[in-house]
């Protein structure tokens, strides 16, 4: 064995499973490579992080497993779309509109606030976004809340609405306005028609994508928690709400803890541990294909480090829910004594595809075949242009385009009108043609199929939001050797480096097998760090902190035995294991087919 490490907690029990402080944990997020403020050299500019080594590499593990269980296993579609979008875009789906928080500007020193987050940090309120700026801007009132900043009283300040969106201009010139994207999902919205080609227009379908997004918050806060850069792995699931339901029986039995808006409404109201299969039957969670996804994220966020005592999902009030969301849940996890939203669940309807629709000349349907032709009457019109155009000049096309309309919900109105015309409007004006110009028939029309306008259902990710809080959840503290300790719990399925390589010392030979035995884990697809530097003690140490499950030391032993000391990280424990077996070994450790016990 290569040393004796015996590990206790600092208070003499067992290991600590809570950080010591959020100061601690990104003191050493900074110092170990995780992530760290963006060009510091120049001030720094809040909101916006440079992942280091240890945090791109985690942040790539995480969403690879995103990926896999999501896309690969579900057997959805993925796709890569640009991050600045023409204005049209997000005139159609509402962003231009009403994407917006509520702000509140200091009279004295000029720094803007989030107000409801000036009312939720100083009150007992906990959801004032749902309250509405005038509401907000009267709470502020009522409790004299000041300034965050200089302390000033904000009593009388308006509470505005400010769009999160980063504008931008596309080309040269300003006739061509553009927006960073706020959400990866519009980019699948807009390509629904192609999208829908390559999956031979059969729903369901989904469509993932993981990508940047970009909001100007109003005051970025508590590190990568709430930024104005950042990364959402989001799933657009495409279907038909008579036909497609999710085999919820692959997560009955997956078990969490649930918010009800009844219990958060209640006075007593608590979180209530269930199964999925409990929450459909009990009516908690009414749609089945939102409680298929939060069994399944419930299991991968387990996978990736996140503490299942400190993980809820709840349900959103009804001030929170967009308007055309049936129901929306989120996934919360505790972070330093405060809840944070990790993604959000939502049966979103037809919305999206309708105002994209709406909003362009493309089709956003489906043509669904019935099993069986149906024959029906159907009243048509055939507007008689060569009449409509002189008596009525640039209005005429969107009257006989009113008259198409009219026709299926009120053919009575063509048949035999007292004053032998037909009233439509038009843009506010009404206008009466001649019921001959019409030319309404009633005809018997065999229909093969209808077009068809999928639902949505959105699971929607936030990745750093996860990478931070499974950061905060497997941080631990105990002591070894009389040192305090500190080291990241890291799955090794998502850990940035699966395995440190060391020799003992560089020298006799030592140092020369350790680089080999480095460069064959890493042929064989491990993910490997190399360190002679310093004392052995100190390099477990660095590797503690960085979460690297397993280490690998060449000593004497190794050159004479062809064996090698594997070191466990939670444990410490250290076995001896043949050479030849360790790339075997590590994949099974690492697999969980055996523990450091077995060896």
């Amino acid at each position: 064995m290569t040393g004796g490490e015996q590990p206790v907690a600092p208070d003499g029990g067992e290991d600590s499973g809570q950080p010591g402080t959020d100061h601690d944990l990104a003191e050493l997020a900074k110092r170990r490579g995780f992530f760290m403020p963006a060009a510091a050299a120049y001030g720094g500019v809040s909101g916006f992080y440079t992942f280091g080594p240890q945090g791109a590499a985690f942040k790539q593990n995480i969403e690879d497993a995103w990926r896999q269980r999501f896309a690969i296993k579900e057997g959805n579609m993925e796709v890569d779309a640009p991050t600045v979008m023409p204005e049209p875009v997000f005139e159609a789906s509402g962003h231009l509109a009403g994407f917006d928080d509520m702000l509140v500007e200091c009279p004295e020193c000029g720094e803007s606030h989030r107000a409801d987050h000036v009312v939720e940090d100083n009150t007992d309120i906990e959801d004032a976004e749902a309250l509405g700026p005038e509401t907000v801007e009267e709470t502020i009132a009522e409790y004299a809340l000041v300034c965050p900043s200089c302390g000033a009283d904000l009593a009388g300040q308006a509470v505005e609405a400010f769009n999160l969106m980063f504008e931008t201009q596309i080309g040269p010139g300003s006739s061509s306005p553009g927006y960073l994207r706020p959400e990866t999902a519009q980019g699948i919205f807009v390509e629904f028609p192609q999208l829908a080609e390559y999956a031979r227009n059969q729903l369901p379908f989904g469509v993932t994508q993981i990508g940047r997004a970009y909001r100007n918050e109003i005051s970025p806060r508590k590190s990568l928690l709430r930024v104005r850069e950042f990364t959402q792995a989001e799933l657009e699931l495409f279907i038909d709400p008579d036909e497609d339901e999710p085999d919820v029986e692959r997560v009955r039995d997956v078990e969490a803890s649930f918010y009800s808006a009844d219990a958060q409404n209640a006075e007593d109201g608590d979180l209530r541990d269930a199964t999925i299969g409990e929450v459909v039957d009990e009516g908690i969670v009414t749609d089945p294909w939102i409680a298929y996804y939060l069994g399944i994220a419930r299991e991968w966020y387990e996978s990736i480090g996140v503490d299942m005592d400190r993980f809820r999902f709840r349900q959103h009030l009804p001030g929170e829910r967009a308007h055309y969301a049936a129901d929306c849940w989120d996934a919360e996890g505790e972070v330093d004594g405060d809840w944070i939203e990790l993604a959000g669940f939502a049966y979103r309807s037809d919305y999206d595809l309708s105002k994209h629709a709406e909003h362009s000349d493309e089709s956003y349907t489906v043509f669904k075949q019935y099993d069986e032709s149906i024959t029906t009457e159907k009243a048509l019109v055939d507007p008689d242009m060569s009449a409509l155009g002189p008596a009525f000049g640039g209005a005429a096309a969107d009257i006989a385009e009113a008259l198409a309309d009219l026709a299926e919900p009120d053919p009575d109105a063509f048949r035999d009108p007292d004053d032998g015309t037909v009233t439509v409007t038009v843009e506010g004006e009404v206008y009466d043609v001649p019921v001959e110009h019409a030319n309404f028939s009633v005809e018997e029309v065999t229909e093969s199929g209808e077009h068809l306008t999928p639902h949505v259902v959105e699971p929607s990710f936030g990745v750093d939001r996860a990478l931070y809080t499974a950061l905060d959840h497997v941080y631990r503290e105990d002591e070894v050797d009389g040192e305090r300790r500190q080291y990241l719990s890291i799955p090794p399925s998502v850990a940035p480096t699966t395995v440190g390589v060391f020799p003992l010392m560089d020298k006799d030979g030592m140092g020369e097998r350790a680089r080999e035995i480095a460069s064959e884990l890493r042929t064989a697809g491990l993910a490997v760090t190399y360190d002679d530097s310093g004392a052995i003690g100190r390099r477990y140490r660095r590797q503690d902190e960085v979460g690297t499950p397993y280490c690998v030391t060449v000593d004497y032993e190794s050159l004479e035995d062809d064996d090698v000391t594997v070191r466990d990280r939670d444990s410490t424990a250290q076995r001896r294991v043949p050479i030849e077996d360790l790339t075997a070994t590590l994949r099974g450790l690492c697999d969980g087919e055996r523990t450091i016990d077995d060896l």
